[in-house]
C-alpha cells in the first residue's frame, strides 16, 4: 500500500518542511495542491524553470515521489473553462518536467452535485487526454459534483472516448454526495481508478464535519479492501483540507495519525 498526503493540509508549511515530514513519517509520496501562499503548482518557485531541476533532485534523494499535481481546473463550468483547459495543459506540461504520472481535473469546483455542462466538460477532458498522452501524462477527472455519481462518471467518460483516462476517486465525495457505497463506486469505477482520496467525517444534520481517520463513519476501510484485493497500485492520499477549513487539527498530528491508521488495517 502506497501512501501520500495532500499538501492541501499543511498550508503553512515549506516544500522543505512537507518533504522532511513525510520522510520523517515513513509516507511513500507527496501529492502537490498548493505551497504556501500559491494554491497554483504553475506558480511554486520551486517549480520553476530556474529550480525545478534542484527540487527534483531532493525529492528523489529522500526516495518520496509526486503521485499526483492536483489542479484546480473546472472543465464543465462554462465560463472557467477555457482558461481552466489552458490551466490543466500547463500542469501536465510541469508534470511531464517532473516527472510526475497524473494531473487531478474536476468538472465543477465544488463537491457536492452541481450543475454543470458536462457536454463541453467531455469535449475538453478528450483533448486534454489527447494533450497529456503525447506527455507521458495522464488526467485524471476527479469524482466531485455531479461526477460523485458513478453513472454521470461513467457518462462523462464515454463521451470523452480517450484512451488516456482515468478516475481520481474521492471516497469521501461518492460516499457523502453521491449515495453510494464503496461497493457500488468499485464496481462500476474500478478499473478506471488511478488514484484516490481519502478522509473521513460525520454529517451534523446536512453539515460536513471532518474527522481524523477513523473517527468518522465513511466506510474507508471498505473502500481500501476492495483496491487492494484488486491489486490497485496507485496511492492513498490523505485530503485533510484544513487550508480550506483553518480550524481543523494541526496537520503533524493528522498525518502521523493516519500513517498509524492506514498501517494497521489488515493485509
Amino acid at each position: 500500500m502506497k501512501l501520500s498526503f495532500s499538501t492541501l493540509g499543511c498550508p503553512r508549511w515549506t516544500l522543505k518542511e512537507i518533504v522532511a515530514t513525510a520522510k520523517d513519517l515513513g509516507f511513500d509520496g507527496v501529492e502537490i495542491r498548493g505551497i504556501g501562499d500559491k494554491i497554483n503548482a504553475l506558480e511554486i518557485p520551486e517549480f520553476s524553470d530556474a529550480e525545478i531541476e534542484q527540487t527534483k533532485e531532493k525529492i528523489a534523494q529522500t526516495g518520496l515521489v509526486i503521485p499526483s499535481l492536483t489542479s484546480g481546473a473546472t472543465l464543465a463550468v462554462r465560463d472557467r473553462a477555457q482558461d481552466s483547459f489552458f490551466e490543466a495543459c500547463g500542469y501536465i506540461d510541469l508534470a511531464r518536467k517532473l516527472g510526475v504520472k497524473y494531473v487531478r481535473v474536476m468538472g465543477t469546483g465544488e463537491p457536492h452535485i452541481t450543475v454543470g455542462d458536462f457536454t463541453l466538460g467531455a469535449g475538453l477532458y478528450r483533448h486534454l487526454c489527447e494533450y497529456g498522452a503525447k506527455r507521458g501524462v495522464t488526467p485524471l477527472i476527479e469524482t466531485n459534483g455531479d461526477l460523485s455519481s458513478s453513472k454521470a462518471m461513467l457518462a462523462f467518460l464515454d463521451r470523452a472516448g480517450s484512451d488516456n483516462c482515468g478516475v481520481l476517486w474521492d471516497v469521501h465525495h461518492t460516499v457523502r454526495f453521491g449515495s453510494e457505497s464503496p461497493v457500488e463506486t468499485f464496481a462500476a469505477l474500478g478499473t478506471y481508478v488511478k488514484h484516490v482520496h481519502l478522509k473521513d467525517s460525520v454529517m451534523r444534520g446536512s453539515r460536513v464535519e471532518y474527522r481524523m481517520m477513523g473517527y468518522g463513519d465513511v466506510p474507508v476501510t471498505d473502500a481500501v479492501t476492495l483496491l487492494d484485493r484488486a491489486g490497485f497500485d496507485g496511492f492513498f492520499s490523505l485530503e485533510w483540507v484544513k487550508r480550506w477549513n483553518p480550524d481543523l487539527q494541526e496537520p503533524g498530528i493528522v498525518f502521523a495519525h493516519y500513517k498509524n491508521y492506514m498501517d494497521s488495517l489488515p493485509e
